[in-house]
This record gives structure tokens, sequence and C-alpha cells, in this order.
């Protein structure tokens, strides 16, 4: 019987600017008393990510722009915090007050452009999501590889809300040795009949199962291993999850 098995690791410490999360990674499942099997995968909040790579930003460092002024006197946030988001923005899509929609530099669609000062310490300083959540992927990936000889897959989750339903999810923002589409169409259902438009978002259920155990809030699980997952591994890249402006029915 196909099964699946999550485990958040144990003992991840609150990461500090140039710590080394592969280290920290097989110093969790040695806790958790997990040896590397190929196909695993593990999935990394993208918090612990950004917070290695030093991606915090000071607000007293930041300089309001007047664009950002006009933002914030209507949306009712911090000028600076919204230079930041404005910043990690390609566009601006929809504003009310408490709240402001853009589509991230990387592509996708989220509020504050995943800014965000939950968790982290320092007074007056929030986080911004990794640079490059891809090659972070491949990084880590790399790095569990050389340390076990494993050959594993590796997602880097975050929390987005979505259309027409209340609640946040794992969303995945980074990929690495997995396909996060799984393209059924061409297959046979139980009584025969092809598939015509059934295109798994693989890589987002990844995310969003991981992100159960995850938490959010104070349960420092910010690592989960996953073993049994039915994934398709490949060079894939996580803008393969990102609809074109083109077909995106709410722009």
């Amino acid at each position: 019987m196909p099964q699946l098995t999550l485990t958040a690791l144990p003992g991840i410490p609150l990461i500090q600017p140039g710590d080394d999360l592969v280290a920290l990674i097989l110093a969790g499942l040695d806790a958790a008393g997990i040896i590397l099997q190929d196909g695993d995968v593990l999935v990394v909040t993208s918090k612990v990510v950004s917070k290695a790579e030093g991606r915090f930003v000071a607000l007293d460092r930041v300089t309001p722009t007047p664009e950002a002024r006009e933002v914030a006197r209507f949306i009712r946030k911090d000028p600076r915090l919204v230079t930041l988001i404005l910043a990690e923005s390609a566009e601006v899509l929809r504003t009310r007050p408490g709240l402001i929609v853009v589509q991230h530099r990387l592509g996708f669609i989220s509020a504050n452009a995943g800014i965000d000062a939950s968790n982290v310490q320092a007074a007056g300083t929030v986080l911004l999501l990794p640079a490059d959540p891809d090659a972070s992927a491949r990084a880590l990936r790399a790095g569990l590889h050389a340390a076990t000889g494993a050959d594993v897959a590796v997602v880097l989750n975050d929390s987005h809300g979505r259309a027409w339903r209340h609640g946040t999810v794992g969303v995945a923002i980074g990929v690495a040795g997995l396909l996060p589409l799984t393209d059924r169409r061409g297959e046979q259902d139980l009584f025969g009949k092809k598939m015509r438009i059934t295109v798994l978002g693989t890589a987002d259920e990844i995310a969003a199962a991981a992100s159960l155990l995850q938490g959010g809030t104070d349960e420092a699980l910010p690592v989960v291993h996953m073993r049994g997952v039915p994934y398709r591994s490949g060079p894939g890249q996580t803008v393969e999850l990102l609809r074109s402006k083109e077909r995106d029915l709410f722009r």
C-alpha cells in the first residue's frame, strides 16, 4: 500500500546570518533517527533560508520613497515597509486599508511581497524572501548529496492566501530535484477515459503537507523530512507553477 511519512526535524535552532543549514539539517536528521535515502524530500521554510542568507532589513535604515508614502497613506502601513514592498515587487495589483497585494519580482502573487516581521527577534526589523529561492534549494540539495550521497529533492515553502478561499496554505517558492508539475494528460482513468486537463501541482502539495507540521507561530519546526512522496525527479523551476498574466482570470 502507498505510504507517506512526514517528520518534523527536532533541534533546529534560531537561524542567524551565515549559519550552515545543511549541517543543521543533518543534525536534525540524526536526532530524528533518519538516514537519507534516494527519493526523500526535504521541505524547508523560506524564512530560515532568508535568515541564513542575511535578508534582514532594519526599517530605521530605509528612506521612504514618494510613491511609497502615497501608497502608505491609503493602506495605513509604515511607509518604510511599503518602500521595501514596492522594491521587491514587479506590479501592485490590489490595495485597500491594511492590505497590499503585489506580483513579486519572482513572479508569484502575494500580500506584502512576502515581507514579514513574525519570528524576527530584533524590533523594527523585517525579513525579505530569499533572493533566488530555486538557487537556494539547489544549494541545499547539493550540500545534502555531498554529505550523504542521497539523491533527494528540496522544496522551499512559504504561506500564501488563495483566491476564492479563506486561510493560508504552504506553497512552493523554491524547488530542486523535482518537477513542480506532474502532467497526467494522456493517461487513463479507472474506466479507460483519457485524461485531457489533469496537471497536478505536486510541489505545492508537498509544501502544503509539510506546513501542517511546521505551523508558523511558535512551533520552531522549519524543516520536514518526507518519505514516500510520489514525484517525478528533474531540474524543475518554480516559475513552472505560475500562470502567465494572459491566462490569469484575476488580472
